[in-house]
């Protein structure tokens, strides 16, 4: 009796535990299924460092967080190809998969933009988008020198044929789109085997996703997206810096900023605020410079055109150096972003107003503090050199002396009788040394 009763009590006690483990299972699927996310971004903009920087930054947060993969919304006209390298390394690299939606209706994958799209794991695009018109060109839109085409090209065709091989893509057409600039829809691309894909938003993409296989690493990935969360990843604010202050045109004006800032608080001491705001500005420059593709030359020839300017305070050079330097500004701002593999360069409606600000700033700040220096006191004891007055009482070598309102104790070197006209020479410890008019 004894026996069957600890049976019974034992038979419960392994209920218990298998309904518990049921329940911490069914706990833990439930956690799981909600802990599944796939992150997208945002990408409306150029190719530039700051782009980079955050698709690196994203795709690295995606592998930690578990994320099933990262979708890139992608509108953009083109780029650096130093950055769109970059981005195609990371995305090949990358341990999560990496979907490239160009998207929405409208928007383009143009130029270094057509090589983020191919290096995607899964490649897909809108109706109304188009692809292509990958041609590398010099900053303002004009084909590459000849003595550099050819280099380039090269290099760019092999860069496709890579991308191509790895992901199973048309490398044909994405040499054409290389040498002869071609652009095609998305329905074009998906029948070319540019892309996987043709759907019209992100909810779509994700319900074509589902049971998609990919290969990452070596490894076969199945997509399951049924139920999956979309988790939109903003770029924080050094992000947004970053990428605001990549684009050259605002690096540049950033650089004359900050000379100008600097410039002013050297020609005006104390004026303080021009001094600090120039200093920040500066600095963002720089920090902007060392990731964009920077001309040296160039920008040594801003830099010398400031210290013409500052020259212009000092040496009266009667406008010399204030032409020298607005010919060095020009021809700096025209070489400083000038290479012959990316397309930064500076736009024109940027270039003229700046230049021609930047260049009336300088020239005018230092007529004015040319003219400071060379116009007479009208204040202080050095205002009274060259004062005439009169004499009260007989300077014989000492006496008194009327001048500018004022009775002044004065000397001179010969007597000068009363009623008599001196001529200041010099001011010593509130004393006048005065000669008489006339005299040698």
């Amino acid at each position: 009796m004894f026996q069957s009763h600890t049976f019974t009590r034992r038979k419960g006690i392994c209920l218990m535990a298998m309904v518990l483990a049921g329940v911490i299972c069914c706990l833990a699927g439930t956690s799981s299924s909600q802990n599944r996310h796939m992150n997208i971004i945002e990408i409306k903009d150029s190719i530039n460092p700051g782009v980079e920087e955050f698709i690196r930054h994203v795709i690295e947060r995606s592998e930690n967080d578990g994320a099933e993969g990262l979708i890139i919304l992608l509108d953009t006209p083109g780029g650096l190809v130093t950055s769109m390298r970059g981005i195609a390394q990371a995305i090949l690299n990358s341990r999560v998969p990496i979907i490239v939606f160009v998207h929405p209706s409208g928007a383009q994958a143009a130029s270094a933009g057509v090589f983020v799209t191919a290096a995607a794991d899964i490649a897909a695009m809108a109706p109304g988008t188009n692809i292509g018109a990958a041609s590398p060109v010099m900053g303002r839109g004009e084909d590459v020198p000849d003595t550099m085409s050819e280099k380039v090209i090269q290099d760019m065709l092999a860069f496709a044929r890579s991308i191509a091989s790895e992901k199973g893509r048309n490398a044909e057409w994405l040499q054409q789109a290389i040498t002869e600039s071609v652009s095609i829809t998305a329905e074009e691309a998906f029948e070319k085997n540019v892309i996987d894909l043709v759907v019209s938003d992100v909810p779509a993409l994700l319900h074509r996703l589902d049971g998609w296989q990919t290969v990452k690493k070596g490894e076969t990935i199945t997509f399951n997206t049924v139920g999956i969360e979309a988790r939109t990843i903003e770029p924080s604010w050094q992000h947004k810096i970053l990428r605001a202050i990549s684009n050259p045109n605002i690096a540049y004006i950033l650089l004359l900023l900050g000379l100008a800032g600097l410039y002013f608080e050297l020609s005006q001491p104390g004026a303080i605020f021009p001094g600090v705001i120039g200093g920040i500005a500066l600095i963002l420059s720089l920090y902007a410079m060392q990731t964009l593709p920077v001309n040296y030359a160039g920008f040594l020839l801003i830099l010398l055109a400031t210290i013409f300017f500052i020259l212009e305070i000092t040496v009266p050079s009667f406008g010399l150096l204030s032409v020298a330097g607005v010919i060095s500004l020009v021809l700096g701002a025209l070489m400083l972003f000038r290479t012959p593999d990316d397309t930064a360069q500076l736009a024109m409606h940027v270039f003229l107003p700046t230049v021609m600000a930047a260049s009336a700033f300088f020239a005018t700040v230092a007529g004015f503090a040319a003219k400071a220096q060379t116009s007479v006191p009208r204040t202080g004891n050095e205002a009274m050199v060259g004062k005439v007055g009169e004499v009260t009482r007989d300077l014989n070598p000492q006496g008194k002396v009327f001048v500018n309102g004022e009775t002044w104790n004065a000397e001179s070197e010969e007597p000068v009788a009363a009623g008599e006209k001196v001529v200041v020479l010099a001011v010593d410890n509130l004393k006048l040394k005065v000669q008489k008019i006339g005299a040698r």
